[in-house]
């Protein structure tokens, strides 16, 4: 006879099946639980990757539509695959991105068409306020070069963030509307996506979101190599003064046998109340000047006159060969491909000669360009030769 207060084998397999519920069942729930998947330092990780590299392609998107351009505030959420409808319920583009140097994988931007149509209308010299409606293969590969070139910006950031080169193929752009089944096809294999969403001001045109979507599995590696890179540059830090006191001993060990060889050559000899030792030579230590060697007055006066003398600096984004019948083609609107890749450095060029790399930056309303790398001596003299 079982007593009241015990529980029957069928109410202790209702309430292990009620607390153990199966990972498939969770995947294919609307709503996530962040917290089952990645934690709240990952979560801010994530943001602060997307933070810092969409940040420069602010710049860069600035840059082409002649416009200010925002993007801020990142939100990281994790939405299921099945439910992509519900998310993405308007007609929007998405432009797939793949990594093919620094990291492996893909990730999607997702913008509305309304969006889009005004990036195109600015790209094409429009002023954004009366933008086509439909999207066609033009209007398309415009938003697609503008794209690029912010992927290609955030591509520059991330190679800082992660210490190591980062590139991208051109992106592939197509609609989507999940309600309809279109785009589909460009949507990652997983289940489980992250949903970077982040804030889009265009001027007064566009006030908006710009959604970027990753493989959980890719999400979690960005994360995974910025976390445990950092921890491993850490630890080569702490390590590099051990070294010292581990050869220390050795140093020691030298000089006490030295002052050994030199006690039996020459004994000292003591006895009743002084004693002798052999005399010392002691001179005082002679360190040698870093300092630079100062220059005449008629050097310095040469250098002066050195110093005024102009040079042409050229900032050169990119060449590329083409042929006289191409060269006659050419008409307003011509697009004209360049032999770097989108985010590449520009070169600084001084008197035609190779000097410097750098990006082109955006001050008030005039193009700069903030140096990089300076090119070795070395190399410089190779372009002589």
């Amino acid at each position: 006879m079982m007593s009241d207060d015990m529980l029957s084998q069928d109410e202790i397999d209702a309430l292990l099946r009620g607390s153990a519920e199966p990972e498939e069942a969770i995947e294919d729930r609307k709503e996530i639980n962040m917290s089952d998947y990645i934690s709240s330092m990952e979560e801010d990780a994530l943001g602060e990757i997307g933070n810092i590299s969409f940040g420069s392609s602010a710049t860069a998107l600035s840059t082409l539509l002649n416009q200010k351009v925002e993007i801020t505030t990142p939100k990281v959420s994790i939405i299921n695959k099945n439910y992509l409808e519900e998310e993405f319920p308007h007609p929007y583009v998405a432009i797939q991105v793949k990594y093919t140097e620094g990291f492996s994988g893909v990730n999607l931007l997702v913008i509305k068409q309304s969006d889009a149509s005004i990036i195109a209308d600015l790209m094409l010299g429009g002023d954004g306020r009366n933008p086509s409606g439909d999207l066609g293969e033009i209007q398309l590969s415009a938003v697609q070069e503008a794209m690029n070139q912010m992927m290609g910006s955030a591509a520059t950031s991330m190679s800082t963030v992660f210490s190591k080169k980062v590139d991208i193929s051109p992106p592939s752009i197509d609609l989507m509307y999940i309600p309809q089944g279109e785009g589909e096809e460009n949507l990652p294999d997983q289940d489980l996506l992250v949903k970077v969403s982040f804030s889009l001001k265009i001027g007064d045109l566009i006030d908006s979101n710009i959604m970027q979507l990753l493989p959980l599995s890719f999400a979690r590696s960005l994360v995974d190599e910025l976390m445990n890179g950092g921890a491993e540059e850490e630890v080569a830090v702490a390590a590099s003064p051990v070294d010292a006191p581990n050869r220390a001993p050795e140093s020691l060990d030298h000089h006490a046998q030295e002052t050994s060889d030199r006690t039996q050559s020459h004994p000292q000899h003591l006895g009743g109340q002084g004693s002798y030792t052999e005399p010392v030579n002691v001179q005082p230590a002679t360190f040698s000047s870093f300092e630079p060697a100062g220059l005449g007055q008629q050097e310095t006066k040469n250098l002066n006159m050195l110093l005024d003398i102009p040079l042409q600096v050229t900032v050169e984004l990119g060449r590329t060969n083409r042929s006289v019948r191409d060269i006659l083609e050419l008409s307003s609107g011509s697009i004209i491909e360049l032999d770097k890749l989108a985010g590449e450095p520009v070169d600084i060029l001084v008197n035609s000669q190779l000097m410097a790399k750098g990006e082109v930056v955006v001050i008030d309303e005039n193009f700069g360009v903030r140096i990089t790398d300076i090119v070795s001596q070395s190399d410089r003299i190779k372009k002589l030769k």
